[in-house]
This record gives C-alpha cells, sequence and structure tokens, in this order.
C-alpha cells in the first residue's frame, strides 16, 4: 500500500492506499481500497465505549436494552440464562473494517488522484446545497430530458466556478464566507441609460468583500460611469 498524506484544516492525515482490479478485460472493474490508521482508532475506541456501556446494562436485565440503536448492532439471543447476549462474531466482523473504505471509478485518473477527489465529496455536496439555496436555482420542474442535462451542466458549471474563486481568494490570503459574499456581489449591479442618441453606463458602489474578491480573480472593476 501506498502512504499518501493529506493537508486538514487542523494538521495532516495519512492514509495508505492500493488499487485492486478483478475480472479481466472490459469485464474488469477497479477498486481502491484506502485505510487509514487515525480513523481506525476512533472506531475501536468509539465500539469499545458501546460495548463498555452494553455490559453494565446488561446486569441490569433486558429492559435496560429497549430503545437503544447502539446496543441492538453487538446483540443476539442468547443460548443459556439471560435473554441476551454480546455477539462476538458481529464484533469481529466490524473490527476487520476498521478505518477501511473502498472507492471505485472508471475515470482515467491514478489510485491517489481518485482518493483525493472523493476526498472532497464533502466539499461538493455543500457546493451542491449552496447552489440550491444560494443561486436560487429551485424549484425547478423539468418537461424533457435535454431539460435536464442542461440543468446539471448548468449547476456543474456554477459549483467548478464557485470552487476555482475559493481558491483563488485563499491563494490571495483571503478566506470569505461563501454567504455574505454572494450577497455582495449580487448587490453589484450595472446599469445603461439612453436618451437623445446619448448613454450613460453606471454601476452601484462596491461594498463589503467585492473588491477584494475581484482582485483575487484578477478581473478589474469597470469605472462607476462611463458614456459610449
Amino acid at each position: 500500500m501506498v502512504p499518501l498524506v493529506l493537508e486538514r484544516r487542523h494538521g495532516e492525515t495519512q492514509i495508505w492506499v492500493k488499487e485492486v482490479k478483478i475480472g479481466k478485460g472490459k469485464d474488469a472493474r477497479r477498486f481502491i481500497v484506502t485505510y487509514n490508521e487515525a480513523e481506525a482508532e476512533k472506531a475501536r475506541a468509539d465500539r469499545q465505549q458501546v460495548i463498555d456501556s452494553l455490559q453494565k446494562n446488561l446486569k441490569k436485565g433486558d429492559k435496560a436494552l429497549l430503545g437503544n440503536g447502539a446496543f441492538k448492532r453487538y446483540l443476539r439471543k442468547a443460548s443459556t440464562g439471560a435473554a441476551f447476549e454480546i455477539d462476538a462474531g458481529k464484533l469481529a466482523e466490524e473490527t476487520c473494517f476498521d478505518g477501511i473504505s473502498v472507492v471505485t471509478t472508471n475515470a482515467k485518473i491514478t489510485a491517489l488522484q481518485a482518493v483525493i477527489r472523493y476526498r472532497d465529496l464533502l466539499q461538493v455536496e455543500s457546493l451542491f446545497y449552496k447552489a440550491k439555496a444560494t443561486f436560487d436555482t429551485r424549484p425547478i420542474y423539468h418537461q424533457t430530458d435535454a431539460a435536464i442535462r442542461g440543468h446539471v451542466y448548468c449547476t456543474f458549471l456554477a459549483l467548478v466556478l464557485a470552487k476555482e474563486l475559493m481558491r483563488l481568494c485563499e491563494a490571495h490570503g483571503f478566506q470569505p464566507e461563501w454567504q455574505p459574499l454572494i450577497n455582495d456581489l449580487d448587490r453589484l449591479q450595472q446599469v445603461t441609460i439612453e436618451k437623445d442618441g446619448r448613454s450613460i453606463t453606471t454601476r452601484t458602489h462596491v461594498t463589503g468583500q467585492v473588491g477584494s474578491a475581484f482582485q483575487a480573480a484578477g478581473i478589474a472593476l469597470p469605472a462607476g460611469t462611463r458614456n459610449s
């Protein structure tokens, strides 16, 4: 397995990565197995807390076990004596998967690249939520497959642009909160007034984080008022 160190907001995380292929030719499936030692240790500690609590409650009788979903996972009918006992087989089965996760993909990227992209999943889910709630893209009712594809494409494009903007901001030492930034950008308006064959284009004043965002993106703000 190949080690991979991932930078996180609080320190670093090391995981081990291994690629496994099952089958041959066109029917072959590609799996990427990862092992995270820190998550494995946490899973063992969390499970041990449940087991310790379960052992105490088993001594109190069957009624103490009712209504606790965590207990049910590790219980089985006892062969003798009490009605329930700890399922040792279930514990051993779960232990085998501590810290292990599996990703499958048909993308032509390396195993390490696939793991890094997959770990961005939470960010993607957050961006999708923002695309629906913040970008006011719902509700939308589609009547054709082409409209559905267009909606998905536009949403994905918005996510790519949002991610790139945040990357540029962070590269310039600027870490804005997304919702206030969107609100500030929404207030930036431009209008063209035409009269007697002449036109004047003007925009609203820059407020909040707009100036810093434009600077990070390398885009010059247009003049406040200009004739055309």
